[in-house]
């Protein structure tokens, strides 16, 4: 793989519109919804719908913001893509321009980021349950890996042996959390954000993370822990609950190093960093608004924490790792769809506003979840009634509820913000309903990324045994139809 940090950064070129939702997307001269160089309305027209719009130079920008956020903060950090937030391979490729390491789970994202020519020593595998081939897939190409079960070191020593090479290894923490004991936060989870990681089935709690690292130490000279890693996830949108977790991580190293002999030279503070906006986004209604945290926020309070809490134990600062995904993807993706039948109830003050786009595409509408909605072909429209936008599928489908919205009807397009990350890497396919396309954006171009779904693509994994072939076909084309068929 090149050396793409010799050709320096992409520049961004960054357009000015009379409404700016974020750096790349907003309301252009015409009225409509713009990504980039791009009338959103027009992508719809050119590709169809439903369609995911994901814009490149947003990608950079988010990542280079979260990136700098810490730097500047912290003398080594490295800066880990969550892959399976969008797993694209268009997006894989931006992030390696970008400088980016990379978090993956399961084999078929680590073959994804390989590849794309990630360097895999920027990689790291995560993951409760590893399978054999994934192990290997790691361990043939230098890729971290993260034990997250007793047993699972056995057969990363017995698969390096058998391949007769060196790996490093990390170890995934079961934090107690005790500053968390009484905090809540503002996810989809019930019980303190505490008490949801010891319910959760990754990581080990200390006393095992001391076994493992006197085992690796003393009886697997090919295997060279280099990381203590923990995952909070999106447990809450506030830094300082981030802060608590990275001063509980230098502590376990202190512990270590005392128990062990062993200090961690790096730790990796997983992911389930947060983004707002003033339009809201996020889970229960849109929690996710203004008063969010920022990544410059996010940067100086974990930097500060490692920094207090490395002095208190007598620490050199650890390499600090951080694995972002929907903070970096998010915001670069919209889900596009057109609008079919509208129906009103006028003795109920009710209406409903059909489109194409469905909880298949963004499934974490289940959850229930908020996207900002706009009307793409009409978004400088001032808002006139309130309605339903509602999806095709066999569910509620509900991906709006009450939105505020100018008067809708047939043909027209709208679109769901903040859908580049879990929207295209979940989509699913209820009622046989094939995938949209993605396309990737950049400036005044717009190319296809991910192609569209054929219905051929939704039925060539099923399978017709040969015996209800013949019951279904074989006599009826005889003309002799079994009576166990007709009794």
């Amino acid at each position: 793989m090149p050396d793409l940090s010799k050709r320096g950064p992409v520049v961004l070129d960054y357009p000015k519109y009379s409404y700016q939702f974020s750096e790349f997307f907003g309301i252009g001269d015409n009225g409509n919804l713009w990504c980039d160089g791009c009338d959103v309305d027009a992508l719809a027209d050119e590709f169809g719908t439903p369609l995911h719009v994901f814009s490149e130079n947003q990608f950079r920008h988010n990542y280079r913001r979260f990136r700098d956020a810490f730097q500047a903060h912290y003398p080594d950090v490295k800066i880990l893509f969550a892959n399976k937030s969008n797993n694209g391979l268009a997006m894989r490729h931006i992030m390696n321009q970008e400088g980016a390491g990379g978090d993956c789970f399961g084999h078929n994202e680590m073959y994804i980021a390989l590849l794309a020519g990630t360097d895999p020593k920027a990689l790291v595998l995560n993951g409760s349950n590893k399978e054999a081939d994934e192990i290997e897939l790691a361990v043939t190409n230098g890729v971290c890996i993260n034990i997250d079960a007793m047993d699972e070191v056995d057969v990363i020593h017995e698969t390096a042996n058998r391949l007769g090479r060196d790996i490093e290894v990390g170890i995934r923490a079961k934090l107690e959390l005790p500053a968390l004991e009484d905090r809540f936060g503002r996810g989809v989870h019930s019980g303190s954000m505490a008490e949801i990681v010891w319910g959760e089935k990754w990581g080990m709690p200390y006393e095992q993370t001391v076994e493992l690292v006197k085992r690796i130490r003393s009886q697997m000279n090919n295997l060279h822990p280099v990381e203590l890693h923990f995952h909070l996830s999106r447990l809450d949108n506030q830094a300082k609950d981030f802060a608590e977790m990275a001063r509980e991580m230098v502590q376990w190293c202190a512990h270590l190093r005392d128990d062990t002999g062993w200090t961690p030279p790096a730790i990796d503070l997983g992911g389930g960093w947060t983004f707002g906006r003033k339009e809201k986004t996020g889970a229960l209604g849109g929690v996710d608004d203004e008063t969010v945290s920022s990544f410059e926020n996010y940067g100086a309070e974990v930097a500060s924490a490692v920094k207090d809490e490395c002095a208190k134990h007598g620490l050199g600062l650890p390499t600090l790792k951080i694995e972002p995904g929907r903070s970096i993807s998010g915001m670069a993706g919209i889900a596009v769809g057109r609008v079919g039948a509208v129906k009103t109830w006028a003795k109920k003050n009710h209406k409903w506003v059909n489109v194409d786009l469905s909880g298949n595409h963004v499934p974490w509408i289940s959850i229930p979840h908020h996207y900002h909605i706009v009307a793409a072909n009409k978004a400088s429209a001032p808002a006139t009634e309130t309605v339903d936008i509602v999806g095709p599928i066999c569910t509620h489908d509900v991906l709006g509820h009450a939105r505020e919205m100018p008067e809708l009807v047939r043909g027209d397009t709208v679109a769901l913000l903040d859908t580049g990350c879990y929207a295209e890497s979940t989509s699913a396919n209820f009622n046989a309903q094939c995938r949209p396309a993605t396309v990737l954006v950049c400036g005044a171009d717009a190319e296809v990324v991910t192609e569209r779904e054929r219905l051929e693509d939704v039925m060539g994994r099923f399978r017709i045994p040969s015996r209800l072939i013949a019951q279904s076909y074989g006599d009826a084309l005889s003309g002799a139809i079994p009576p166990s068929l007709t009794s």
